[in-house]
């Protein structure tokens, strides 16, 4: 039997059949009230804001009959913007600019095309293991940094960092060319919780500077530094689908597990939440969209027209259900 999850832009979507388009069915009304400087790195959490955070003081008897959300955790790449084809460009510049050449394909740079980094970026989280993979399956390069593939340790790990830093750079400069803008419904979203005393992080994998850039653009400075609480990839040891970066953020914000709702838009970051015992809401985008969200209590195409009570009560729904 399929499992329906309840959508509020009017779909339901079937986890039997959701590899293929979202077919709409009759909407349902959801009848729920709606509820109502400069950045210092030596700490990933921002100044404390008056969240939904949980004093270790109050009785399991209030906490009840206390809101379910009480954490939103978005993820940025994907979520916030798209930018899966940014950081593809980025790659292809980076691999040309320092003739990047592997022994699989000796006659021109490296090039990762549309459907070869859909897949690549589906499986691997971060942008230096995406490389150490590549490079490991096809055969360490050839490069303006070492004439010859490097074979030592050391050598491997320098090649990567140049790579990654030049093209964290000339992704950095795509985000100021003022040509990308946010995915829809997420600024308002933010907006809501914070008006209503959720407790709002991001949780990136990438490249602390280049998610910094981001947010300071695609938020503003103000939405930006009144996160409760932002993490990248440089802030922990492990990569998603590993959990550490949510465990670390629900620990920050003071917030159980099961009180935080985390936003991602692929099976890797999805894995990443439902191991830290979190519950996780899907919004694909066009290179995620066949991925199998069986573990999403819900899954958007986009979140224009979903409210901050839609995703209270499927929290809320699924908690009981759990």
């Amino acid at each position: 039997m399929a499992l329906l999850l309840p959508v509020s832009t009017g779909y339901l979507l079937s986890h039997s059949s959701f590899r293929g388009s979202p077919k709409p069915v009759p909407p349902f009304s959801l009848q729920t009230p709606l509820y109502g400087h400069q950045l210092s790195f030596k700490s990933c959490i921002f100044p404390p804001q008056k969240c939904r955070s949980i004093d270790p003081a109050v009785s399991s008897s209030s906490l009840a009959s206390s809101p379910a959300l009480k954490a939103l955790i978005f993820d940025c790449d994907g979520v916030i913007l798209e930018s899966e084809d940014l950081h593809r460009r980025a790659y292809n510049e980076t691999f040309a600019h320092f003739d990047v050449r592997c022994a699989s394909s000796p006659s021109q740079p490296v090039y990762w095309d549309t459907e070869f980094y859909d897949e690549l970026q589906n499986r691997i989280g971060g942008g230096k293991p995406k490389m150490r993979w590549y490079f490991k399956e096809n055969g360490w390069p050839s490069s303006s940094v070492f004439a010859t593939p490097p074979v030592e340790d050391a050598d491997e790990a320098k090649l990567i960092d140049t790579l990654q830093d030049w093209k964290t750079e000339k992704y950095k400069d795509i985000i100021r060319s003022g040509m990308v803008e946010p995915r829809p419904g997420v600024l308002r979203l933010m907006d809501e919780a914070k008006a209503s005393g959720i407790c709002l992080a991001v949780c990136s994998a990438a490249t602390k500077s280049s998610v910094v850039l981001c947010l300071e653009n695609l938020l503003g400075m103000d939405r930006f530094q009144g996160l409760d609480c932002f993490l990248a990839g440089d802030d922990v040891k492990e990569k998603k689908p590993d959990p550490s970066i949510y465990i670390t953020a629900a620990k920050r914000m003071r917030v159980p597990a099961n009180n935080c709702l985390v936003v991602e838009d692929s099976v890797i970051g999805l894995q990443a939440a439902t191991r830290a015992s979190m519950a996780c809401v899907v919004t694909y985008t066009s290179s995620t969209a066949n991925q199998d969200f069986k573990d999403a209590i819900a899954i958007y195409p986009n979140l224009s027209d979903v409210r901050l009570e839609d995703f209270e009560l499927v929290l809320q729904k699924h908690l009981v259900a759990s």
